[in-house]
């Protein structure tokens, strides 16, 4: 690979972020929003070399054949890089299942790299008129939502996952987005609780949080 993909960390074994599996996880470097809840700053800079080169990432994967089930690439942002189709195609001639997890930012890419992959993790960040102000950047929802359509006319299988606060976009636009994810067919929802400093106090009540999930297959909330 002459540009090969860079990788800015390795989780060596996670049973959370792959459902199902036991899997790896692969930290892309780079990423063009700038969500104030990011768990992983460090990892936004695009320009920030690799941390772990892709060949000792090739050999730690093949040191792992028959003990893991896949990888999850993560970031930061997999997408950004060109690198990222040919990183999945030689992880998967290892044998290992693909997960993706994404932002979203870059629609025709995701569509592109769905045949690839056995599970995507979405990120939705919230209702379309709160999207700029919470990536600080413009025009990034009607993106993540052409991202949304991409993926569920695939029929690969996903996830898609909301942090919240109240300061992020009040509880009725909360209601109002688990309407639009409904109706555009999604089944699968998590809806996480932001942690990060400054962050307002979770303000659902049990039945609010029933309420939410009534219209989902399957609906997850993860707090703390």
């Amino acid at each position: 690979m002459s540009n090969p993909l860079r990788i800015g960390g390795i989780t060596p074994l996670t049973t959370i972020d792959f459902p199902g599996r036991l899997a790896a996880v692969l930290y892309g470097q780079g990423c063009p929003w700038r969500c104030g809840y990011c768990h992983n700053p460090e990892l936004l800079d695009a320009t920030t070399p690799a941390t772990v080169p892709w060949p000792e990432v090739l050999a730690f994967l093949q040191s792992r054949q028959g003990l893991l089930d896949g990888v999850v690439f993560s970031g930061g942002e997999p997408t950004l890089q060109a690198a990222l189709p040919a990183a999945l195609a030689q992880v998967r001639a290892l044998g290992f299942q693909t997960a993706l997890h994404t932002g979203g930012m870059y629609p025709e890419r995701l569509q592109a790299l769905l045949s690839l992959l056995d599970w995507v993790g979405l990120d939705i960040k919230g209702p379309l008129h709160a999207y700029d102000a919470i990536t600080r950047t413009p025009g990034s929802g009607a993106k993540a939502f052409a991202s949304l359509r991409h993926l569920l006319a695939s029929g690969v299988a996903y996830e898609c996952r909301t942090t919240w606060h109240a300061g992020l976009f009040s509880v009725d636009d909360l209601f109002a987005l688990a309407d639009t994810l409904a109706d555009a067919g999604v089944a699968h929802w998590t809806l996480q609780e932001c942690r990060a400093p400054g962050a307002s106090a979770w303000a659902l009540t049990a039945g609010q949080v029933e309420r939410l999930g009534a219209r989902f297959v399957g609906f997850v909330v993860r707090r703390g």
